[in-house]
């Protein structure tokens, strides 16, 4: 499922416009990514957890030429799967 199925999905829930449905999507994500650039996280109960942990910076290698590069520290996103979520879809 891509962003404009979700937004197909939640059209046909709410029977407003595309446009609305897109809007309301958009802020849903906008939402997450912001309170991930804050630091703090996104707790959604039932479904997960999403974070943004530190990768510390390192040295890695080229595979194509072998050639040792630094890799520069960044933030990445987390999301950890609540056990209703892993429990519905195992069944």
């Amino acid at each position: 499922m891509n962003k404009a199925a979700l937004v197909e999905k939640v059209h046909g829930v709410l029977g407003s416009t595309k446009v609305q449905a897109e809007q309301i999507v958009d802020t849903v994500f906008d939402n997450i990514i912001a309170t991930l650039k804050t630091g703090d996280e996104v707790s959604v109960a039932g479904f997960g957890i999403f974070s943004a942990k530190t990768r510390a910076a390192r040295t890695a290698r080229n595979p194509r030429t072998g050639e040792m590069v630094k890799v520069a520290a960044m933030k990445v996103a987390k999301f950890r799967a609540a056990k209703a979520l892993k429990e519905a879809i195992n069944k």
